[in-house]
């Protein structure tokens, strides 16, 4: 039994706190789908929670790795960081301070998220994304960007994947449209979804193989 936990805000959650379905309605519960084709055996279980940051991640996973000990842990965090950065009208040296308190924390968090007593556990950091529609979220995009590397970086030093998924998003909207990728320019339509689903179902499924 592969066991896969999916960490995250509210684009992990995807309405998960407020229905009867514990996977939500997003891409865990497409990739749960998509992994239900394969002949192995795995649980999925999504602890994203609307609203989280970093900070608050990090205080809960201790209590959800004892719980579910995975194998396979997916992470998808930092939109709301940037929001705070940018919506609370601070100085340049203020979001640069903050970035730099979210770069340890992350650190942090690879850092539990990589101990184990038994063996490797296998570690995806996706790419925090944002679409300038509306256009007030364009000047998001230096701030994620930024985060971006730093993760990209962290995954690299511990051993984790990193799932670059920015560019993918933005080549499916221009190419179908913005709405038919995002809601809001934060949240995924199911399309959009999909899309995150796809790339981990890869991922994914040659680790199950190779148990």
């Amino acid at each position: 039994m592969t066991r896969i936990l999916c960490l995250g805000d509210s684009i992990t959650d995807c309405g998960r706190l407020f229905s009867a379905d514990p996977l939500g309605k997003g891409y865990v519960k497409q990739l749960s789908c998509l992994l239900h084709n394969t002949d192995h055996r795995f649980s999925i279980e999504n602890r994203g929670i609307d609203g989280f940051t970093l900070e608050r991640l990090l205080q809960n996973t201790d209590f959800w790795l004892e719980s579910s000990d995975p194998d396979i842990v997916t992470v998808l965090i930092g939109i709301n960081d940037v929001g705070i950065m940018m919506n609370t009208r601070r100085s340049s040296a203020q979001q640069q301070d903050l970035m730099n308190k979210f770069v340890t924390r992350y650190e942090l968090l690879a850092k539990k998220l990589s101990c184990t007593n038994s063996r490797k556990r296998k570690l995806y950091f996706l790419e925090p994304f944002v679409f300038p529609w509306p256009r007030c979220y364009a000047s998001w995009a230096p701030l994620l960007s930024q985060m971006s590397v730093h993760i990209k970086k962290i995954s690299q030093d511990h051993g984790a994947v990193f799932l670059p998924l920015q560019n993918d998003l933005d080549q499916e909207a221009a190419r179908s449209g913005p709405a038919s990728i995002t809601s809001d320019g934060i949240h995924l339509t199911l399309q959009g979804h999909q899309i995150l689903a796809d790339k981990l179902y890869k991922l994914i499924k040659l680790i199950i193989s190779e148990r």
